[in-house]
């Protein structure tokens, strides 16, 4: 009887479904890692391909500090023309009348040279506004990707640490259950043994009545000693069913 109490105590059912539920939370684990994994090798791709955008812009940049640094002698020059003519007031107009001792087709090709150099500072002033829009442009992008990849990044955290507190709460609430199955157990193992007991009374009853009917008459002594013994075999083989079906129970 204590053996079958020992087998009583573990419920099969229960733990298919635990291990079961224990499964699922691994492969919901596993994904989630394989995502961040995933999501860990786009970023570094995404870092590789920012260096090698990066010598572009170094280049740029090179190619951007020289062209300023012309632009700059052009206009010291300047300045240093407009400092000369404020400096002296009364020669201003002797660098006009200079001209008038050229022949008209100079001042025709000087004329050129002046519009040739004016349109080329044009278009070096329209391309470096141009660039510096596109620079613009590809800052905005690339920082609005950040911005994207952080937000991705701080959602799959927060989905993984939701995951990892739902599965540490779900392996704190396992013993309660287990402590209310044993509650369950020993419940079914005590009614058994309150029919055992009601049984073992009710054979000793009747091998009481059957003492009695023995006394009276030698013939019938025989035949109510074997229907006792009938009666007292079929009370332990009830006694005995309650634990033969709860331990083919727990072990089919």
């Amino acid at each position: 009887m204590a053996k079958d109490n020992d087998y009583s105590k573990y419920d099969l059912s229960r733990l298919r479904a635990e291990l079961e539920e224990e499964k699922e939370m691994k492969a919901m684990l596993e994904e989630s890692v394989s995502e961040l994994r995933r999501t860990v090798c786009e970023l570094q791709e995404r870092l590789l391909s920012v260096d090698e955008q990066g010598n572009e812009w170094k280049t740029r940049y090179e190619t951007q500090v020289e062209l300023n640094g012309h632009l700059d002698k052009q206009v010291s020059l300047i300045q240093e023309r407009l400092e000369d003519i404020r400096g002296n007031p009364t020669d201003r107009l002797a660098f006009i009348r200079s001209y008038d001792d050229v022949a008209v087709e100079t001042l025709k090709q000087h004329l050129k040279l002046l519009t040739k150099e004016r349109s080329d500072l044009q278009s070096q002033l329209m391309d470096c506004h141009l660039q510096i829009e596109q620079e613009g442009k590809a800052f905005h992008k690339t920082n609005d990707e950040r911005r994207a990849y952080l937000t991705e990044i701080a959602m799959l955290s927060s989905t993984h640490v939701t995951q990892r507190s739902h599965y540490s709460h779900h392996r704190q609430g396992a013993p309660g259950s287990k402590q209310i199955r044993g509650k369950q157990t020993r419940r079914k193992t005590q009614v058994g043994s309150n029919k055992e007991k009601e049984a073992e009374e009710e054979a000793e009853r009747v091998n009481g009545g059957g003492g009695g009917g023995g006394g009276g008459g030698g013939g019938g002594g025989d035949d109510d000693s074997t229907a006792e013994r009938r009666v007292e075999r079929k009370s332990q083989k009830e006694s005995r069913l309650p634990t033969l079906k709860h331990y083919e129970k727990h072990h089919s």
